[in-house]
């Protein structure tokens, strides 16, 4: 597409120029009245002037051919503009009189009475007549959508933004208009909507209402694509750009090198801060790339591939689409939070271009850049997030599989201090870098090849799970869980953590949220967390929380009743991948399972549960539709402590930094071994999080005998944590 502005109005054309650093610089030619007055004439006799006509031009007006070539496409392109809110504008009024008149003989009919008795007419039948009133109010909101989308091309909003021409009494037929934004572009179906519409849902969001001009898109494409040059040179080059860190191995920038390729204007007045992570990670993904670009250029998909990283994502524009259906060509304006799955780490937050090209047959480079919005955000995190090209590239295998080579780069600065258990982990560049993307993607990619395979392994079985649709739906119901349990550590906003005052030694955080989402329980829901420190590796810790012998040591809720597996699904090639349908001994609720998935991948690891009761159970296994079972879940995430001393570690036991599977990775980084304290494979980060249903009415408060409930909960849990890890002594 092409994004150069001009025409009469503007008198002027663009000129790419370059100095020494390749980088592109514009010089803007004003034409004089003269040269515009001429060009108008031609253009009204000729809108498309051949060579010959536009060198005759050029020679008489003292202009390059080019410039003459530039001034008419940028003439056109205005001129069709003008035409399309043209016809936008009357086809708006012509809809506002159709909704008008519908609406007036609705409310005629009413009011009509028969002339021979004085009572209502006899008409058709009333269901026919409501039936044909749908119809025709279906085919009228169409009408409305399709005119709405082109409206908002042009005034940056859609139609239902907009104040209405008249107030107009609308009866009790439906009008309501659907809803414009949320999920992004959708890519073909893979069978991966895990999540359907829950992650567009997004209350209370910082979105200002988009207004893009022509000039904004232009320079949007601008942006996108000196920064798709900058991360293809950054994916292509090694030293001395990249090198290796002495500390632990990983990809790292060499930060002179860059600024001396990439020089940035004003560097000089940066705040001292500001804080440089940047890393890059390459390796295998079970996925071909194009599905791998199609999930990553639709928001929806993007959170439901990253709930561990990305607690929510929205496209707010979409700039230009791409080329012939495809996506490459394709740049869109996008907003997302990114967590580190604690209470104690606040979200970052971003408003950020995502550019996607091809590059060539079976390559595509996808390009993140930050783009300024300007925004009154009463709830702007305490971490300000500022993303230069970061992104990856795409290559597909000949077995079906794709090479990723992941690039992250970010400038931090942090209005508060980072809290002290995570500081090792944040000021490494672990916790957001390339590296736990990469990692990450690996794992979901295989959980996502597990849900495509229609046979079941003999565990899965045992009579339990009948079929191949029974092991997908509890999958999916799984998915929504760790999901949901992600989602519930960064509340949106308006709920905020609270910290609780409590006789324990660590610090309690606790929210209130109403669940009105059907795969929720009805009612107000406490969710508690807290962070702790053990001097164990992070496998050991896994190991202990997934394994049901152990479960009794922890678990405060089963009265210390042992617990057996009786369903066992495998989500990829570590065993620690799976899900597990358990059932508790000796307790009252014999109709009450417990519904668990654990995953571990190189950058940490989680085990989420929840209680779903019998009948909800078999309505999964035998291949229902899971999405109404109402979830409560928590659970524990295991991260890396990233101390320095740890990392020497870790990279003994990992090679040369570059994963290539997210077993091997796994393996490497969670230290592996026998249980018991080992201080040498590092210790962990461990969030203790749990949520309970307080009360059915909407409008219930934190009460003082829920937060003793739960801080009691949670002290007991982690001081049988630490006496099950014979770590009693251990102070955070």
């Amino acid at each position: 597409m092409d994004y150069a502005s001009g025409g009469s109005g503007s008198g002027g054309d663009h000129h790419h120029h370059h100095d020494a650093s390749g980088r592109r610089k514009k010089r803007y030619h004003r034409h004089t009245a003269h040269q515009i007055q001429r060009l108008e004439s031609m253009f009204k006799e000729c809108p498309h002037p051949d060579e010959k006509t536009r060198l005759q031009l050029s020679r008489e007006l003292g202009l390059a051919p080019r410039q003459i070539k530039f001034w008419f496409q940028n003439r056109r392109t205005q001129m069709k503009a003008q035409h399309e809110r043209a016809d936008n504008c009357a086809l708006r009024a012509e809809n506002d009189k159709i909704r008008c008149e519908n609406i007036a003989i609705r409310e005629a009919l009413k009011n009509v009475i028969c002339p021979s008795c004085g009572g209502p007419p006899v008409g058709e039948d009333s269901y026919f007549d409501e039936q044909k009133l749908r119809m025709e109010n279906a085919q009228l909101k169409e009408e409305l959508d399709r005119v709405s989308s082109i409206a908002a091309k042009y005034i940056g909003r859609p139609i239902s933004q907009l104040p209405p021409v008249q107030p107009i009494h609308i009866s009790s037929l439906d009008l309501s208009m659907s809803s414009f934004g949320g999920g992004g572009m959708v890519g073909p179906s893979l069978d991966l909507d895990l999540l359907p519409g829950s992650s567009s849902t997004m209350p209370g969001l910082p979105f200002p209402a988009m207004s893009i001009s022509d000039m904004d898109k232009s320079l949007m494409a601008d942006i996108a694509g000196n920064a798709m040059d900058e991360l293809i040179r950054l994916l292509q080059t090694n030293e001395p750009l990249w090198m290796k860190s002495p500390v632990d191995g990983r990809e790292v920038l060499n930060l002179e090198s860059y600024e001396r390729i990439f020089p940035r204007a004003n560097t000089h007045l940066r705040s001292p801060n500001i804080r440089i992570e940047a890393s890059r990670d390459s390796g295998v993904v079970i996925m071909n790339g194009l599905a791998l670009v199609d999930m990553f250029m639709d928001a929806n998909k993007w959170v439901e591939l990253f709930p561990t990283i990305v607690s929510r994502a929205r496209t707010l524009e979409v700039i230009s689409s791409g080329i012939l259906g495809s996506q490459s060509g394709t740049l869109q304006l996008m907003y997302e939070e990114l967590h580190v799955l604690s209470p104690f780490v606040p979200p970052r937050q971003l408003y950020f271009l995502r550019f996607c090209q091809q590059i060539e047959q079976g390559s595509w480079a996808i390009v993140d850049v930050s783009y300024d919005i300007p925004q009154e955000n009463q709830f702007a995190s305490p971490c300000k997030t500022h993303r230069l090209p970061s992104g990856c590239l795409i290559q597909d295998m000949p077995n079906g599989y794709s090479k990723v080579t992941w690039v992250e780069h970010l400038e931090i600065e942090e209005k508060a201090p980072v809290h002290r258990l995570f500081r090792d982990l944040i000021h490494s560049g672990l916790a957001f870098g390339a590296e736990r993307w990469l990692a990450t993607l690996q794992r979901m990619c295989e959980r996502f090849a597990c849900l495509m395979v229609t046979g079941n392994s003999t565990r899965d079985l045992g009579g339990v799970i009948p079929s191949a649709e029974g092991k997908r739906s509890m999958m999916k119901l799984a998915q929504r869980m760790v999901s949901s349990f992600c989602q519930s550590i960064n509340p949106s906003n308006g709920h905020q953590w609270t910290t609780l005052s409590g006789l324990n030694e660590f610090e309690v955080r606790a929210t209130l949220h109403k669940c009105t989402d059907p795969g929720q329980p009805n009612g107000v829901v406490l969710s508690a967390a807290t962070t702790i420190w053990l001097p164990i590796p992070p496998q050991n810790v896994f190991d202990f929380f997934r394994d049901e012998r152990t479960r009794h040591q922890w678990d405060v809720l089963s009265n210390q009743a042992p617990v057996q597996e009786v369903a066992h699904i495998a989500n990829g090639s570590h065993p620690g991948n799976c899900i597990s349908v358990l059932r508790a001994f000796n307790t009252n609720q014999n109709n009450m399972l417990i519904l668990q998935e654990s995953c571990i991948d190189a950058s940490g690891s989680l085990v989420v549960f929840g209680p779903v009761d019998l009948p909800a159970i078999n309505i999964a296994m035998s291949g229902e539709d899971p999405s109404y079972i109402p979830l409560l879940p928590s659970g524990f995430t295991i991260t890396p402590d990233g101390r320095p001393g740890n990392q020497q570690q870790i990279q003994a036991a990992g090679g040369d930094g570059a994963s290539t599977s997210s077993n091997a990775a796994a393996a490497a980084v969670m230290g592996g071994g026998g249980g018991g304290r080992s201080g040498g494979a590092g210790g962990s980060l461990i969030t203790v999080v749990f949520q309970i249903l307080v009360s059915s009415l909407p409008s219930a408060k934190m009460s003082p005998e829920s937060v003793n409930t739960v801080n009691n909960l949670i002290g007991t849990t982690v001081h049988q944590i630490k006496a099950a890890l014979n770590c009693s002594t251990t102070t955070s």
